[in-house]
């Protein structure tokens, strides 16, 4: 049975993002989106087409392949076919002469195509303002996310424990935990919103695999199965006694994540110095979570956690050596990393129903990355954890 998403919900986001649009770019006059995560946030469907969504007058989501699906599976109300872009020229009148589209994510080539038969003169981003409407979840996305966070935290407190034993590989590992995570109803899928970003499930590590480079934007790093495949783990890395086990996965549910790492300590407990270190991380992140309430500036929440911190923790904290990333947390919906981000430079405040994953880590020599992450959604009162509250550094003995 499919589920369809609800037509007040395709409603109300194409309201929000007109009225985004009107703040922002007061002169606008037509925007065009292909993306398809973008497609099936305004449409409930996700097929090959482009939704052009005029300033005045109802939108038209014109569908290449498969119109069939489409109708099958989606509630908006204006649906129709088409072989090329062609087609779609009679559902415009009057072309403005700057058209608005998702930059960060049409190639050329296919920008040139739509000009072909769309001539218009200028492009303007439209990114931001689908970004910031996204950002803002209702409730209908939230319990979506909070079931694929009990999922999430199910999983990776209650059952990996069971799944470690001596002498597995990392790809043992992560095989079987895809299993366990699309048998429990995860949707499969860890999508990623960095150009040219592939994922299988995420980070799964035994040891200094943790912190081996990656060109993945994260704290950590994977070995990963080959240069060609920098993903899912080592087919050669075995787990043995006194290892750190490191878990950085995404979950979801109907398109909606979380985001959450949990660490294990197998066979034995790791050096103090090294529980030391992650038992700060889990005081960042519960400090962190804090301050996620509505009218909050991420940027600030940022700058507060990092002055905080003395020179010695700063070494290897989010990262390890050169490999360090200059956040703290980031927004988390239809895709895994989404804006806002908890850094410098974002100052738009927070509000309340926008979804965090906050994930304070740092590296040490020889052992790997310890710290945690978790999901939470904004209220009044702070961070609602979504993930579990487990600490981490699980024994497996």
């Amino acid at each position: 049975m499919i589920k369809k998403v609800p037509l007040t919900e395709l409603k109300n986001r194409m309201r929000n993002f007109r009225k985004r649009m009107d703040i922002s770019n007061p002169q606008w006059e037509i925007a065009v989106i292909f993306s398809k995560i973008n497609l099936y946030y305004f449409t409930g469907t996700m097929q090959d087409g482009m939704l052009i969504i005029p300033k005045h007058g109802e939108a038209t989501f014109w569908v290449r392949r498969s119109y069939e699906r489409a109708l099958d599976e989606s509630l908006f109300p204006d649906i129709e076919p088409m072989n090329s872009f062609r087609d779609a020229t009679k559902s415009v009148s009057g072309l403005p002469n700057t058209v608005y589209l998702e930059t960060e994510v049409v190639p050329l080539a296919l920008y040139q195509r739509f000009q072909k038969y769309f001539p218009f003169k200028n492009v303007k981003s439209a990114d931001s303002q689908i970004c910031a409407v996204r950002a803002v979840k209702s409730e209908y996305e939230l319990s979506l996310t909070r079931e694929a966070g009990r999922i999430h935290q199910h999983v990776l407190e209650d059952l990996v424990p069971e799944m470690l034993h001596d002498g597995m590989s990392e790809v043992d590992l992560s095989t079987e935990l895809f299993s366990v995570m699309v048998e429990e109803g995860h949707h499969g899928l860890c999508r990623f919103g960095m150009f040219d970003t592939e994922m299988f499930l995420g980070n799964v590590c035994f040891g200094e695999s943790s912190i081996y480079p990656s060109y993945f934007n994260g704290p950590g790093g994977n070995y990963g199965m080959s240069p060609a495949v920098p993903l899912i783990g080592s087919r050669d890395r075995k787990l043995k006694k006194g290892d750190l086990v490191f878990i950085d996965i995404g979950c979801g549910i109907e398109g909606y994540n979380t985001d959450k790492t949990t660490t294990y300590m197998f066979g034995s407990s790791l050096p103090q110095y090294a529980i030391d270190a992650h038992n700060k991380c889990v005081e960042i992140q519960n400090e962190a979570a804090s301050m996620l309430k509505p009218g909050a500036r991420p940027s600030e929440i940022y700058n507060t956690i990092m002055d905080k911190l003395d020179s010695e923790f700063l070494q290897n904290f989010m990262g390890f050596g050169n490999r360090k990333v200059k956040f703290l947390g980031h927004g988390v919906g239809l895709l895994i990393d989404e804006t806002p981000v908890i850094a410098e430079g974002f100052d738009e405040p927070l509000q309340e129903g926008m979804v965090f994953a906050l994930e304070p880590k740092k590296g040490i020599e020889n052992i790997g990355m310890v710290g945690i992450e978790n999901t939470f959604i904004v209220t009044s009162i702070g961070g609602e954890c979504i993930t579990g509250n487990n600490p981490g550094l699980i024994p497996v003995f």
